[in-house]
């Protein structure tokens, strides 16, 4: 329960992108903000520091001996954590982070929410820079770092507001998807595949909880729903919101026309029921961020925003950090880092990057880290998302201990099945071994694309500032 009056807020697991994003929104807003949290490191820590916000490292019942007016509970935090059982002894108020944006950020806005399994970040950070560029000062909270704003949050005085819906559950209080907290004005679907292996059973599980996103929209809101993604077409039949399709087929409301990468920039066209709509220039890079591109500037003509200035805000916006994000050059190798894990996302990253850089070769540096990436799910799935990639090195999973032994990805075995496709490809324990190959191996020319949704020991800048040469 959130109370009508509060001044001071508690936030449990507060160094997660999201939920530091939001102590340091609720700080803006003027609340009196601590936080805790187990391993309290930069760069979050630091953030967080500048903001202001008292930050304590562990998860000691003491935190809440100053009784804050409300708690926000991350979803990482179980039941028996000491402070969600000091926070039931003491009776107080607490919320989840889904609930606490959509009462101190949404409050009456129209909510943009943009859900999917891939492409959500990217999305909804184009269109809230689309809305910004339009004048129209949107609120946004989103899973990524916006350039063009260097912040992942933004609290603005228009009537839109622009949030990353994502299907992980809310929190040990409420299992359910943490975008059904939110009611639309609009909304994006842009794919749906099985993810989150250690909360989903399987794809039939993930669909039920998109059916009821889907199903909870309001008659007068609107969803664009990808064209090409069997899952959507059966989970939108008989839905009672407005259906709005984009993406390539000929029967679709808003298609993306022909394009061509022209490095370091991509020209597409845009059809609107079936007549040229515009054409447009971007930084992104790939079909799939056209795509994107295309459900973004849907909606935003669909609120009353010109062709010229989406055109505008497409050439301008300078992406997300950790997506398709060049983090330097040394010695002609680029160094490019990418939060791919799903097989989808790397193999549609791989062939996004690859034609921005046909002068060298594309090595592709993957590991897996996420819940269902270390489980054995994407086993025999994986292999074929390194097609076009000329050099492959996987690291060994760092956190296999919390999967259990029989349901562990293994590494070893993927390195063995590129082989047999006929890659180049290598196998690694750990990061120093995957630094001393690429030292040893890279040329000028090529690209060294570095996937995973985690830190990697901060491969990116020792790469770049090693003593040895390249």
């Amino acid at each position: 329960m959130i109370p009508s009056k509060i001044s001071s807020i508690h936030l449990i697991a507060v160094c997660g992108t999201a939920m530091g994003a939001v102590a340091a929104m609720l700080k803006d807003m003027g609340f009196e903000v601590t936080g805790s949290d187990s391993g309290v490191y930069p760069p979050m820590s630091d953030f967080l520091a500048d903001k202001g916000i008292d930050i304590k490292d562990g998860f000691s019942a003491d935190n809440l001996a100053h009784k804050p007016d409300l708690v926000i509970v991350g979803n990482a935090v179980r039941r028996d954590n000491p402070q969600a059982q000091e926070m039931f002894r003491l009776d107080l108020n607490y919320c989840s982070m889904p609930q606490a944006i959509n009462h101190f950020l949404v409050n009456g806005k129209k909510a943009l929410v943009v859900t999917g399994t891939h492409g959500k970040t990217t999305t909804s950070s184009l269109l809230s820079w689309i809305l910004y560029e339009a004048g129209l000062d949107p609120s946004f909270m989103i899973g990524g770092i916006l350039k063009n704003f260097n912040s992942n949050y933004r609290i603005g005085n228009g009537d839109f507001v622009v949030l990353e819906g994502d299907e992980y559950d809310t929190a040990f209080f409420d299992k359910g998807a943490k975008f059904l907290h939110y009611e639309p004005f609009m909304a994006i679907l842009t794919s749906v595949e099985f993810d989150h292996a250690d909360i989903f059973k399987d794809l039939a599980h993930v669909k039920t909880v998109f059916e009821r996103f889907i199903s909870g929209m309001s008659p007068k809101s609107a969803l664009f729903a990808f064209d090409n993604d069997d899952n959507i077409t059966e989970l939108i039949q008989a839905q009672k919101c407005r259906m709005i399709r984009y993406g390539k087929q000929q029967d679709s409301v808003w298609q993306l026309g022909s394009f061509s990468p022209q490095p370091p920039i991509t020209n597409f066209e845009i059809v609107k029921s079936g007549k040229l709509f515009g054409k447009f220039r971007t930084k992104l890079v790939g079909e799939h961020n056209l795509l994107n591109a295309t459900a973004a500037i849907g909606i935003a003509d669909s609120i009353g925003i010109s062709p010229e200035i989406i055109a505008r805000a497409l050439e301008s916006f300078d992406g997300v950090k950790r997506r398709q994000e060049v983090r330097g050059q040394v010695r002609g190798i680029t160094v490019m880092d990418d939060f791919a894990h799903h097989p989808t996302a790397v193999k549609e990253t791989i062939r996004a990057v690859k034609p921005f850089y046909p002068n060298g070769r594309l090595i592709a540096v993957f590991e897996p880290r996420t819940n269902t990436s270390m489980r054995q799910v994407f086993q025999d799935v994986y292999p074929h998302s390194f097609d076009e990639a000329d050099m492959i090195c996987i690291r060994k999973p760092s956190r296999l201990d919390k999967v259990p032994e029989s349901e562990r990805f293994s590494s070893e075995k993927l390195v063995v099945d590129l082989k047999s496709r006929g890659k180049s490809a290598y196998h690694f324990s750990d990061t120093e071994s995957v630094i001393e190959f690429l030292l040893k191996h890279a040329e000028a020319g090529d690209v060294i694309l570095i996937m995973s949704n985690g830190g990697f020991d901060n491969i990116h800048d020792r790469l770049l500032i090693h003593p040895a040469p390249i």
